[in-house]
């Protein structure tokens, strides 16, 4: 999977913006500030429909303007066009100039993998992040997976709702709260199902990954989830036992909704006792058994979006992780200093420098 072109309107720093990306490697530098990552940021937009960044969909808006447009063509078996608008109301995507109706059937169609600063956050923060890593990841490959998790969520809040309204009201029935509680289970049994199938063959890509990087030791990731194996049964009992305590917190306590992940190295929890270092070889580890379960799954590699690669690493480690990709990976790498690359490594390269969102000079090495 390639990106060829990029359109960009009213994004970030970039008012009208028209570039066309080299297949495989694409380097782009400018000074702190220029809209190197706001670019590559937008690539990310194209694919999933939101930043990877920490950022509402309307910050994404130019100043002074309505409306951001980020248009692109994108090539694998075929070529088409895919379009995301986004205004102060909402957003819409389109494929061909066609609207798709649901934002969950367009978001598998490009594959992105990525890898920034705040990934670190992965495994430094709360389970919440590690959750949102897991969606993104899993959504890319599984359509359904996304719409389960949407039925999830729905159904997650209206159990709550009822919960509070059951303890305020002595007279409301358990019957529609086991309803709710039944597909509950229904839908999280089936994304219980599919992250557990996930992080099974991801054990089985990282540790050769980290070994890559780093020379040594054995990296895994421990999927720990309330289900873990249960029968609907057996989970059936778990909420009709906790049914007390949900009623005084006025929330579901248990499911997938609090699912989380623990890297270790050996025997040794990353979050806890693992030094920076180890912890950023940990998510570039990740990130590269990603494009590899993508292309297993999905016949193709994803789009890899490096931000920032130059400052988190050491520039033996950075050279290792090119060394790893396939020639057959687009891959984008910002950096703020191109001296650091590997002047053997900048083949079949395009260079790209950005100033105030604007391109200054374009380098073909061909």
């Amino acid at each position: 999977m390639k990106i060829i072109n990029l359109k960009l309107t009213n994004f970030r720093n970039y008012e009208k913006f028209e570039i066309t990306f080299n297949d495989h490697l694409n380097l782009i530098y400018g000074n702190n500030g220029m809209g190197k990552t706001n670019l590559v940021e937008a690539i990310s937009v194209l694919a999933l429909t939101r930043s990877f960044r920490a950022v509402v969909d309307k910050n994404l808006i130019l100043k002074n303007k309505n409306v951001l447009k980020i248009e692109g063509n994108i090539k694998n078996n075929y070529e088409n066009n895919y379009k995301v608008i986004i205004n102060n109301e909402g957003k819409k995507v389109k494929i061909n100039n066609t609207k798709v109706p649901k934002i969950s059937d367009y978001i598998s169609k490009i594959n992105v993998v990525i890898f920034s600063p705040d990934d670190l956050k992965i495994i430094k923060d709360t389970p919440s992040i590690r959750r949102k890593s897991i969606n993104i990841a899993i959504s890319q490959i599984n359509i359904s997976y996304l719409q389960n998790l949407n039925n999830y969520n729905k159904i997650l809040k209206q159990r709550n709702a009822y919960l509070k309204t059951m303890a305020i009201n002595a007279n409301t029935s358990n019957e529609y709260l086991d309803i709710l509680t039944s597909k509950l289970i229904d839908y999280g049994l089936k994304i219980y199902q599919e992250r557990k199938k996930y992080y099974d063959l991801m054990n089985s890509l990282i540790t050769k990954n980290y070994l890559k990087i780093t020379g040594s030791n054995n990296l895994t990731i421990s999927y720990i989830s309330d289900f873990n194996d249960k029968s609907k049964e057996e989970l059936q009992k778990n909420y009709k036992n906790l049914l007390k305590k949900d009623l005084i917190l006025g929330k579901t306590s248990f499911g997938i909704h609090h699912d989380d992940l623990e890297f270790y190295l050996e025997d040794m929890n990353l979050k806890i006792y693992g030094s920076e270092g180890q912890q950023k070889n940990a998510i570039i580890s990740l990130k590269l058994s990603e494009i590899e379960i993508i292309k297993t799954i999905k016949g193709e590699y994803p789009i890899l979006i490096l931000d920032d690669l130059f400052s988190e690493l050491d520039n033996e480690k950075i050279n290792n992780i090119i060394k790893i990709l396939n020639d057959e990976i687009q891959t984008f790498i910002t950096t703020t200093n191109i001296e650091k690359v590997d002047k053997n490594l900048i083949n079949n390269c395009k260079v790209i420098k950005i100033n105030s969102g604007e391109i200054e000079e374009e380098i073909n090495y061909e």
